[in-house]
């Protein structure tokens, strides 16, 4: 979204700041884009020292029929969802019902054994290796908007896999799919969904009236915000998540209710308990040591030294932001119907305006002078031995940026070869021979593997044509040539075209492509790498079986 087309109009407020203006922190700036009567946009509330000192709402709930929004519209969660689903497992926890240690085989036994237990802290924590469900979904031609997904689909697809991402601990990669798997756990140890289960044990006990799971996004929701995103041409168009999918997303919330869920963690808040929130935000650690940020469905940083647990969401056109500073009481809460928005971006500028937080986010340590020429030694490009992500590093007005498709990101040269960014993460350089290793510290340890082009000279395109099965997905992928590219399609959607990037490694659409070969050079299948998804196999068909 180009916001410098976003004019300002007269804002369609449906609640006023709960405190005289000069008292108030100057909030309303921070939404001001979307102050205007012909767009979505977004709720906030802020809890600070026990009082809510702002709960505004900003933009209309549904252009179609001109309702505004307003401080109690109700709009979906996205991934801050899973700080209930935890919840609802560590209550279960109290009772005997489960323990999150617990392989999840012994509740869910269509789950394959790959080898080494899959705990539910594990799913919890996403240290699975587990492929998100989403990520499959796509590769198999069916992602969400384009068919309705259930809970019990996922568990099937789950049971096709072959294999994990990493083994189970020894990494972590974001992933959707255990926190549907957890949903299904929630169901066959109480016999209740978790939509009812939460409404008895969660919602109702803590007064959270206007808050329940979109387990049927059929279901008429009195006060819900239609959400939009930027479709052809700039309009603003429909997008609903039309799915029955839920516990990894999909609760149906207001700003009030999850400022009361925040109360309810800081004090510990019978269902809840203080051992309970400990327990919840308690970073995990790796099968080596390693401590990661994330924690039982939240995430648990410093933030300008102050301590923060947070989580973000987005679910079609919902984007959503909660999150609390517990040695400043403080509590914040942002839900948007506008894809566009950034309520996390919005969260930390009133954090900055509350808390009087001036400047950037400092480094881990002081920078260090180094010569340009010097960094030049660093430029190219880096693949991620786990997830084949590559990531391109260039030296950009004298300092290190890189880039891994988007903007390009730079970085502080703290010494030694070891760069920081807050965006990126710690990159550390090390000697290896006559060249460079590179290691990225972020949420673990991740190895990257410099890269060298393919020569197009040699590049034997027919080497690689014909058709690649995968029985996980179930799904054929036909590898063509045209006008001198390899391109890939599925039998029903367009081609896209495969770029070089290493031998036998091609790009395209965000996911990387590697051909496997036999021990006489012959091409046998193929490997997709797709962000959150890894290694996943297709074998080629041989050509008796392929109408050749």
């Amino acid at each position: 979204m180009n916001r410098c087309l976003m004019a300002l109009t007269v804002p369609l407020l449906a609640s006023a700041s709960l405190l005289p203006a000069q008292q108030s922190p100057p909030i309303d700036s921070v939404f001001a884009v979307w102050q205007r009567s012909d767009g979505p946009g977004c709720i906030a509330g802020v809890r600070h020292n026990g009082s809510t000192v702002h709960l505004q709402a900003y933009g209309m709930a549904n252009l179609e029929y001109g309702v505004p929004l307003g401080s109690e519209s109700i709009s979906e969660s996205g991934s801050v969802a899973k700080q209930f689903t935890a919840a609802a497992l560590l209550l279960l926890a109290q009772e005997g019902k489960l323990a999150l240690d617990d392989d999840i085989r012994k509740h869910i036994p269509e789950i394959p054994n790959f080898g080494s237990p899959i705990t539910l802290r594990n799913l919890l924590t996403h240290t699975s290796g587990i492929r998100d469900q989403w990520a499959l979904l796509s590769l198999a031609g069916w992602p969400p908007g384009t068919q309705v997904h259930s809970i019990d689909q996922i568990v099937h697809l789950m049971s096709r896999q072959q294999r994990l991402n990493f083994p189970p601990g020894a990494s972590y990669l974001y992933s959707n799919t255990g926190y549907t798997l957890l949903a299904a756990v929630v169901q066959r140890v109480t016999g209740q969904s978790l939509a009812q289960w939460s409404r008895e044990h969660l919602f109702q006990p803590l007064g959270m009236r206007n808050t329940q799971w979109r387990d049927d996004f059929r279901r008429v929701v009195p006060g819900r915000a239609t959400a939009y995103s930027r479709g052809p041409g700039g309009l603003w168009a429909l997008d609903m998540p039309f799915t029955k999918v839920y516990g990894n997303g999909g609760l149906l919330t207001t700003v009030p209710d999850l400022l009361l869920w925040n109360d309810a963690l800081s004090t510990g808040t019978a269902p809840l308990s203080p051992e309970l929130v400990r327990q919840m935000e308690t970073p995990m650690r790796l099968n080596d040591g390693t401590e990661i940020s994330y924690a039982l469905g939240l995430g648990v940083s410093r933030w300008h030294g102050i301590r923060e647990v947070t989580h973000g969401g987005a679910t079609a056109g919902y984007r959503t932001y909660l999150a609390r500073w517990p040695e400043r009481g403080l509590s914040v809460a942002v839900l948007c119907n506008a894809g566009p928005a950034d309520p996390g971006g919005y969260a930390r500028q009133i954090v900055r305006r509350v808390l009087g937080v001036t400047g950037d986010q400092p480094a881990p340590g002081p920078r260090v002078v180094i010569a340009p020429a010097e960094l030049q030694a660093f430029a190219g490009a880096w693949r991620d031995s786990l997830t084949d992500r590559i990531i391109t590093v260039v030296v950009k007005d004298s300092v290190l940026a890189a880039s891994a498709g988007g903007p390009a990101v730079t970085f502080t040269h703290l010494g030694n070869a070891r760069f920081w960014s807050l965006v990126a993460g710690d990159f550390r350089f090390a000697r290896a021979g006559n060249g460079w290793n590179l290691t990225i510290l972020d949420q673990g340890l991740h190895e990257y593997i410099r890269q060298v082009a393919p020569d197009s000279a040699s590049l034997r395109l027919a080497d690689y044509v014909g058709r690649y099965h995968s029985d996980e997905l179930d799904v054929d992928y036909q590898l063509e040539t045209r006008a001198g590219r390899l391109t890939l399609r599925r039998a029903w959607e367009p081609a896209s075209v495969l770029l070089p990037s290493y031998r036998d490694g091609f790009a395209t659409s965000g996911r990387t492509v590697r051909f496997m070969r036999d021990s006489a050079g012959r091409v046998t299948g193929l490997r997709v790498f797709a962000g959150r998804a890894l290694d996943v196999r297709f074998t080629r068909v041989p050509d008796s079986e392929n109408g050749k």
